[in-house]
């Protein structure tokens, strides 16, 4: 997923997708409590390749001060422009707001990075002294009566400018709009209190979630309760409790969702059972890491804050600027999908329930059972065992005969490792990118592995944005959370992580291939119902033939993927889409119900809001929980998706219509490629997303390709 970062960001999107906060982090280096401006790395764009961030030199005690200094400098940089005589002009308005607050993009963008990858106390502390104040900056350029005076000046006569000039006029004339710039200053005073308020609780949710899921982690005393872990969980999990100081036992780690990978293994009923329980409660014990106040106000002011901006609700705001332009628009494409999910999901279950009760275990299935059974069906009916698949997935391998290799194919870029740019943290590796003709265009960080201090889930975000006015290239990022293999033993994934490894690395396609002159319609700064389908396209690419023969080579002996096993992948097909789809919709339905509350709403009963709106939407089927429950839901009370979770689906429609085009013109061909370069991953957010996508397409969407992709329809003979 993409890293979302808010408004006082230049406006732009670059994700994230999960977010929590830390416990001890990796340790800071040793650092006065404050920074001399001369030995401060930020004051001054780094002199390291396309200005990528000197972490040999960067200390905690760097941040705060260039934080400070940067709102500082970019608010006196916006009354210059608002304040100058000269008449508004492209220019000297909106080309110098472009320009302007070099020193608090560039320390925040670092900051913010760190503060979800490697954070510790000291950036938590900073992240709750700033955020207020971030929102303050934010508002005291977007709310400045001159400056948008003279942006809309520029808007009303945006018809002389070319097009990109002319739309990036139209964005941001919208954004002071949304912002509040209209508004009386009576309610300007309310809505920055109310931003204030937003941010310091988005800050507090991530704090909270960070540190209950690190302390909701299983912890496990006798080795037998671990049975069906093999050879590598059972170290990783000693090693994890070694990490912990808890010499003698064993500790799983929770991931960022609902179930757990470690159910698929463990035979011990009892122990699914506990981790279940541990993984849904994580962040419901009342104590200090409780986030359910946090959420009961988030939804509150949220509300308050659409109907101060005249809006019904804070969906209704969120999506306007969106593709799907209204919340029921998005509803509906979800709620339309539901029966064929939801009875996809049950066959599922009676599958599973049969083989239960065949094994006379003499137990109804329970949601912890789901993962455990669901590989079991797989094991009896497909012959398809997980844990034979990982041995054919080796990280490295995936990633440079993989995700690489694929890339190569279709854009003709290249990759090589630089071992000589410093890093945040010694797992990260560092690429350089080059282009078809060989000359050097990105830099790619891959962060592979799970940490303590590292927030849940996958995302991208960039260091430096491409920007043709700037004259930066792209330096951009994956995080990912995958488990780190204990010393000696090899690092293999599921498939579920190489489809991850390449969706990610289809956002960080979406940011290189930026070709765009304006910072703010750059790369990945599109709408979040946009944003994501870049990513989900890439992942295709993971099981296409000669990619997958290229990088599914058994990790000890290189040979490849036996045919037959391969064909046993295949013969399973779309088992298990009913699941995924309805933990999906599900997650995505609880964000709109959330986000669609009046704002003369009370405070509401977390759990009983949430079971409610479950019912309502037909999607309360107890042995298929919500992907993410409320009170660890980060993408929507922290990671800025909120009321946008709905994304994914509508993204997936793109997704597999947009490959389907790839299947009618040949497949996976340079040509195609180029194409979808040119056409898409290269344009940011230059027009509007119906727009780019019909001139790549050459029609509107078709939902038909999702619903045979995930076995909710059957195949035609024209999409065999």
């Amino acid at each position: 997923m993409l890293r979302i970062r808010p408004l006082f960001l230049a406006m732009t999107i670059v994700l994230a997708a999960c977010a929590q906060a830390p416990q001890k982090a990796e340790p800071a280096k040793p650092a006065a409590t404050t920074a001399p401006v001369a030995a401060n790395p930020f004051f001054s764009a780094s002199t390291l390749q396309y200005q990528a961030p000197p972490f040999d030199k960067i200390t905690d005690a760097d941040y705060q001060p260039a934080i400070e200094e940067g709102i500082k400098q970019h608010l006196a940089e916006a009354e210059k422009i608002a304040n100058q005589t000269a008449a508004p002009s492209f220019d000297n308005t909106i080309v110098a707001m472009e320009r302007a607050g070099a020193l608090y993009v560039r320390v925040t963008k670092v900051f913010d990075a760190i503060a979800q990858a490697n954070t510790n106390d000291t950036l938590q502390k900073i992240q709750a002294e700033e955020a207020p104040k971030r929102a303050a900056h934010d508002d005291a350029i977007y709310l400045n009566a001159k400056l948008f005076a003279r942006v809309k000046t520029i808007y009303d006569q945006r018809a002389h400018l070319d097009a990109e000039s002319s739309f990036l006029a139209e964005r941001y004339y919208l954004k002071f709009v949304r912002a509040g710039a209209k508004l009386s200053a009576a309610d300007q005073s309310t809505l920055r209190e109310l931003n204030k308020e937003e941010s310091t609780l988005q800050t507090a949710f991530q704090n909270k979630l960070l540190a209950a899921t690190k302390a909701g982690a299983l912890v496990i005393d006798d080795k037998a309760e671990l049975a069906g872990f093999g050879e590598g969980d059972l170290a990783a999990a000693t090693e994890a409790a070694k990490s912990r100081k808890l010499e003698g036992k064993y500790v799983v780690a929770l991931q960022n969702t609902t179930q757990q990978p470690a159910q698929v293994s463990l035979t011990d009923r009892a122990t699914r059972k506990k981790l279940f329980e541990a993984s849904t409660e994580r962040a419901e014990h009342g104590d200090a890491d409780d986030t359910r106040a946090t959420i009961q106000r988030l939804a509150q002011l949220r509300a308050q804050k659409a109907k101060l901006l005249g809006y019904p609700t804070y969906a209704a705001y969120s999506l306007e600027d969106q593709m799907a332009k209204t919340p029921e628009r998005a509803i509906k494409l979800m709620t339309d999908m539901v029966p064929a999910a939801v009875a996809k999901a049950k066959r599922e279950a009676a599958g599973m329930q049969a083989l239960v009760n065949k094994q006379k275990s003499g137990f109804k299935l329970a949601p912890w059972d789901w993962q455990f059974y669901s590989e079991q069906v797989k094991r009896n009916e497909f012959k398809l065992d997980d844990s034979e698949l990982k041995q054919y997935f080796l990280l490295d391998r995936v990633l440079q005969d993989g995700v690489f290799f694929a890339a190569n194919k279709l854009y003709g870029i290249t990759f090589k490792e630089r071992h000589d740019i410093p890093v945040y943290q010694p797992d990260v590796r560092v690429f350089e990118v080059f282009d078809k003709d060989g000359t050097s265009m990105a830099l790619f960080y891959a962060d592979y592995f799970k940490r303590d201090n590292k927030a849940g889930g996958a995302w991208m975000d960039t260091f430096v944005d491409q920007s043709g006015l700037l004259g930066t290239k792209p330096v951009a990022f994956n995080v990912c959370n995958f488990t780190k293999p204990a010393a000696g033993q090899p690092a293999l994934i599921s498939h579920d992580d190489v489809i991850t490894m390449f969706h990610e690395f289809g956002h960080a396609l979406h940011g290189m291939f930026s070709n765009v002159k304006y910072p703010l319609l750059a790369g990945t700064n599109t709408p979040r119902d946009f944003v994501e389908f870049p990513s989900q396209f890439n992942e295709h690419w993971a099981d296409e033939p000669s990619v997958f023969a290229n990088y599914a080579k058994h990790y000890k002996t290189g040979a490849p993927m036996p045919a037959a096993l391969i064909a046993k992948i295949k013969a399973a097909g779309t088992y298990g889409e009913g699941f995924a789809t309805t933990e999906y919709i599900a997650a995505a339905l609880l964000d709109q119900a959330w986000h669609t509350l009046p704002a003369d709403a009370p405070k509401e009963d977390v759990d009983k809001f949430e079971a409610a709106a479950l019912k309502r939407y037909h999607v309360d089927y107890p042995l298929v929980p919500p992907r993410y429950r409320t009170s660890y839901f980060a993408h929507i009370w922290s990671g800025g998706y909120s009321a946008g979770y709905y994304a994914y689906l509508w993204t997936a429609v793109l997704r597999d219509d947009a490959f389907y085009w790839f299947k009618e013109h040949g497949g996976m061909t340079r040509e195609n490629g180029q194409r979808f370069r040119d056409m898409v991953l290269s344009r940011g957010g230059t027009e509007e997303m119906d727009a780019m996508y019909r001139a790549f397409r050459g029609r509107d969407p078709s939902v038909e390709p999702l619903l045979i992709e995930r076995g909710l329809k059957p195949k035609s003979s024209k999409s065999k």
